[in-house]
């Protein structure tokens, strides 16, 4: 039976780290991802887990240790937020392009300046195109949970991946969380396969040469298919992991969809706050609904258009800002009801950056002008 412990989200993703055992953790501190490095250094230091903790100097260097760790060919993890994930975007494009598998949990956190420790997107988002695999959880639960299916769909795919959750209100706020059975667990891992290692002596290969034109492009054409089976290979690992936990890992998840006129699209936590709101509206006879994306990259936009494309008006809160074009979540939506050829009206809506709190109230204002067309095709929630 699992068992159910009040944990934090940055605690339940160590306690994901810890029945996953990598045989490499290479760890910066950085706020709000320390506590994951924190807890998980405590199984390290008392013998739970057989993992080698690499502590370096920055997460430039983190990523680096990773990447040469996964080269070799053994499980790899680290974990990073903000400045510190921005610190290793050179090395974010190495491990992409090298087909390593690696795991990176990241707390969400705004970039600076002003220096800021507090949750928004804008990490993770500015990085959406470095061929990484990204899924977005809503509690500490999925973020468990989804740490667990993101090792088997990078080990299968051959890309990293992040795992994020929003930063302090995830990550330090404490919750039930169910750990399943670690057999169980471990048998759904299964032991690392390595795919053509670099200490593999026998069949000598080749990291990390130069291309110039003559075959970098090519190189980097072999990542979309690679993308385009991760989307396959979300829902296949989902459907064993649902065998474990009894969760579903659809690419999104739709709360009182189906004959909503209004909806709110949203990421991670604050799809929380938007149900309360929608469970309020509903007992008043609004036809109100949310849609939650959880996995980023590859987007699904097919299957997110099929969603939409029967709502008259839809909100979609970004916790990011893309300055002179459509905010990142925004974008995606876009494509994806033009796709459809829905005749949604669409609203962009900025909201919480730097950790600024949004409220039930602001949430249900949103979905009072999405229902009497009074929601500006911009707005920022909020702001003073």
């Amino acid at each position: 039976m699992p068992k159910t412990k009040a944990l934090t989200g940055g605690e339940a993703v160590a306690e994901a780290m810890r029945q996953v055992n990598p045989e490499v953790v290479a760890a910066y501190p950085i706020t709000p991802q320390t506590i994951i490095m924190e807890k998980f250094s405590e199984f390290v230091a008392d013998g739970i887990v057989d993992t080698e903790l690499i502590c370096v100097e920055s997460e430039h260097s983190a990523m680096s240790a990773c990447v040469g760790a996964s080269a070799a060919g053994i499980r790899t993890m680290t974990a990073s937020s903000s400045a510190g994930l921005a610190l290793m975007w050179e090395i974010l494009g190495v491990a992409s392009g090298l087909r390593l598998p690696i795991v990176m949990p990241i707390v969400n956190r705004a970039l600076s300046g002003p220096i800021n420790i507090h949750c928004d997107h804008s990490d993770s988002m500015g990085c959406r195109d470095h061929g990484w695999i990204q899924i977005y959880s809503e509690n500490a639960q999925e973020a468990y949970e989804n740490t667990l299916l993101a090792v088997r769909l990078a080990e299968k795919v051959l890309l990293p991946a992040m795992v994020c959750q929003d930063g302090f209100i995830t990550s330090h706020g404490v919750e039930n969380v169910k750990i399943f059975e670690d057999d169980k667990v471990r048998k759904f891992l299964g032991s690392y396969k390595p795919n053509k290692p670099l200490l593999d002596v026998n069949n000598p290969v080749t990291y990390g040469p130069l291309q110039l034109t003559d075959y970098y492009f090519e190189t980097k054409r072999q990542q979309e298919p690679a993308m385009e089976e991760a989307k396959n290979s979300y829902l296949q690992i989902g459907k064993e992991l649902s065998k474990i936990t009894g969760s579903e890992y659809g690419y999104f998840e739709e709360y009182q969809l189906k004959d909503a006129k209004a909806a709110i699209v949203v990421l991670n936590s604050t799809a929380g706050t938007a149900k309360a709101v929608i469970d309020k509206l509903r007992k008043n006879g609004k036809k109100v609904g949310l849609l939650k994306p959880k996995l980023f990259r590859p987007f699904p936009y097919k299957e997110i258009g099929n969603a939409l494309k029967n709502i008259g008006s839809i909100a979609v809160l970004d916790r990011s800002e893309s300055y002179g074009a459509y905010a990142p979540l925004f974008s995606e939506i876009k494509n994806a009801c033009y796709d459809t050829k829905s005749k949604a009206k669409l609203h962009s809506c900025i909201f919480g950056l730097g950790g600024k709190n949004i409220y039930e109230s602001d949430i249900e204002s949103i979905f009072d002008k999405l229902l009497t067309n009074k929601l500006k095709d911009k707005e920022y929630i909020g702001v003073r």
